[in-house]
């Protein structure tokens, strides 16, 4: 939703290969099948990524990096804000984790 579809939906007009990375299963779908219908791209894809698990961030990492030939353009666009304090299950603040930690740990990870 918001400014990462937005951009989501301008690099699928431009042709590219698009990968959303949602952490809903049904808005990243819906997400994609609008994308797709809007821009006649049928290569955007889903992928499920929760940035506030280091887990969850590691295998999406792992899944590019095996199945995509190359990485052009990351935009890391995930964030929370007004959630009651949480420590996730790895130990960390879930808001700090979510909207710091998870995207820096990302983008280190597919530098490669």
């Amino acid at each position: 939703a918001g400014i990462g579809k937005c951009v989501a939906m301008d690099l699928a007009r431009r042709n590219a290969r698009t990968i959303l990375a949602c952490r809903s299963r049904e808005r990243g779908q819906a997400a994609v099948e609008e994308i797709r219908a809007a821009t006649g791209n049928p290569a955007v894809l889903l992928r499920l990524l929760d940035t506030g698990s280091l887990a969850s961030v590691r295998a999406f990492a792992g899944a590019v990096l095996r199945e995509e030939p190359r990485l052009d353009v990351l935009v890391n666009n995930a964030g929370v804000t007004g959630l009651p304090f949480a420590i996730t299950s790895e130990g960390l603040e879930q808001t700090f984790t979510t909207n710091y930690l998870g995207p820096f740990l990302l983008t280190n990870l597919l530098l490669g």
